[in-house]
């Protein structure tokens, strides 16, 4: 028990949070006195100062409305001494307990205080392995509890039983908004149960399952329960293997549901350009559907045809991710077309294909004068110095993008020299450039150093010249050209190098 009291003694900064009560361990007489729950006798190995370090934690423990504890490694016994201030809480509505080392056992620390709390609002246990029976106690728990409206539950051991208790609880609590089962074992039978529950909850609007093992039969499972929900906004299914068979089913399944998706997560899901088709076909569809992940797929150029095919009609669609779907100059060009009338899309993520630079080339023709795109993400794209100059060119005249992320991209002196010419030129939106790892040497940063000094009017709040080539002069170049625009202009560049 002293052991755990060091780990309360040396926390990490944070604001406190809550804790509750539990039938303890053999031995142990437990209070709602904060700080008395001990082991008899241990107050008096527990020297003046420890007490009064652990009673200011237990104090603020039941002060603030959030908490982050994770990562204390606490255990059960923690967990039980720490729930006492749950029990009683008034102001906490938020609490990590992430990461402490909690099994199953330690879940029942929240009965008697889960089921009449309504002021905590988010609980997280993830990356504690409570397993099924943990899930299922805690689900027995929180069957009638009105207050909790997000539940994380990541890392934790999760696996189809589990799977099965969530979706009993949904079909029982109307006040769940939120639920995170990333990175657990949930297969085909938990897809299953919890496809069942989507069909009679109708207050559910986020369910996260990525890195599970859905495969194209649990896609297909939700799908059917998709249809018949009303409620859900946010589906995340990213690392499931669910292939083109899984994308059809769950396209299929979204195009008649009511319910009105805001974030659909494909990502990584070993998806080509036949589930890209089914993918885009929906997309032309939806009014609702603001941001769409595909990731780490491989849908090629034929799929990012479609893709583009599908966001000429699409007027809701502001964030995308084609980022590693080998997407070369041909799906980039088509890409491209789109935001000659697209003037939705804001966020356009693009890295980890190789455009070279033609395609490089091909977009940056484009978004000289056509689209609103303000965060642009061409990271480990092969665009090389020639690239650099067609994206240096069109920041002259370009107005919307803030945010450049060109890392990764082999640009060199030549082409950090192209992009300085473009940083001498009024910019008035350009704040964030990413230039790392990028080969670039003194030369180049000495062409950036001057633009920053030359423009009086730079935007740039933030250059990231990491992991390049630079010396103490390169480095010391860009250090008096940061001095320098503080002391004309007052503004704060941060420069990582």
């Amino acid at each position: 028990m002293w052991k755990l009291v060091e780990k309360f003694l040396k926390p990490k900064p944070r604001n406190p949070t809550g804790a509750e009560d539990k039938a303890p361990a053999k031995g142990m007489s437990w209070s709602f006195a904060a700080g008395t729950n001990l082991v008899s006798g241990f107050a008096a190995k527990v020297d003046k100062e420890a007490k009064q370090k652990l009673n200011a934690f237990a104090k603020e423990l039941r002060t603030f409305g959030s908490v982050d504890m994770a990562g204390c490694n606490f255990g059960d016994e923690g967990l039980f001494f720490l729930a006492e201030s749950l029990a009683y809480n008034k102001n906490l509505e938020e609490v990590s307990f992430a990461a402490n080392g909690i099994t199953a056992e330690g879940v029942n620390a929240f009965n008697q205080v889960l089921q009449s709390n309504i002021v905590l609002k988010t609980l997280n246990l993830s990356g504690n392995p409570i397993g099924d029976e943990g899930t299922k106690t805690l689900c027995n728990i929180l069957a009638d509890n009105t207050g909790i409206e997000k539940l994380q539950l990541n890392s934790a051991d999760v696996g189809d039983e589990g799977g099965q208790a969530i979706a009993d609880l949904l079909k029982k609590n109307s006040t769940l908004r939120v639920i995170e089962l990333n990175n657990n074992m949930l297969d085909y039978s938990g897809f299953t149960s919890l496809a069942g529950a989507l069909i009679e909850n109708n207050s559910l609007r986020s369910l996260y399952l990525n890195g599970n093992y859905g495969g194209a039969l649990g896609a297909n499972a939700l799908a059917k329960g998709l249809e018949g929900n009303k409620s859900l906004r946010e589906l995340h299914l990213q690392g499931n293997s669910i292939g083109d068979e899984g994308a059809r089913a769950l396209m299929s399944g979204l195009s008649s549901s009511k319910a009105k998706l805001t974030h659909l997560d494909l990502g990584n899901n070993s998806i080509s350009a036949k589930g890209a088709f089914y993918v885009a076909e929906y997309a032309k569809k939806s009014k609702s559907l603001f941001w769409l992940n595909l990731y780490m797929n491989d849908i090629g150029d034929e799929g990012a045809g479609k893709i583009a095919e599908a966001l000429k009609q699409n007027r809701s669609i502001t964030i995308i991710d084609l980022g590693g779907n080998n997407i070369r100059t041909k799906g980039i060009t088509e890409i491209a077309q789109v935001f000659k009338d697209n003037s939705v899309i804001a966020t356009l993520e693009m890295g980890y294909n190789p455009i070279e630079a033609d395609g490089a080339k091909a977009l940056s023709d484009i978004l000289k004068f056509h689209g609103s795109v303000k965060a642009l993400k061409l990271g480990w794209c092969k665009i090389g110095p020639k690239g650099a100059e067609h994206i240096a060119e069109t920041l002259k005249y370009n107005n919307t993008i803030s945010v450049l992320d060109l890392r990764g991209n082999g640009l060199r002196d030549e082409g950090a020299v192209c992009l300085a010419r473009s940083l001498k030129v009024v910019n008035e939106v350009l704040t964030e450039l990413d230039l790392g790892f990028n080969e670039i040497r003194d030369d180049g940063a000495f062409a950036i150093a001057q633009a920053l000094k030359s423009n009086e009017d730079v935007k740039i709040t933030s250059l990231n010249l990491a992991n390049n080539f630079l010396t103490k002069f390169g480095q010391s170049a860009l250090s008096d050209a940061r001095d320098h625009v503080f002391e004309m202009n007052e503004k704060e560049v941060n420069i990582v190098f």
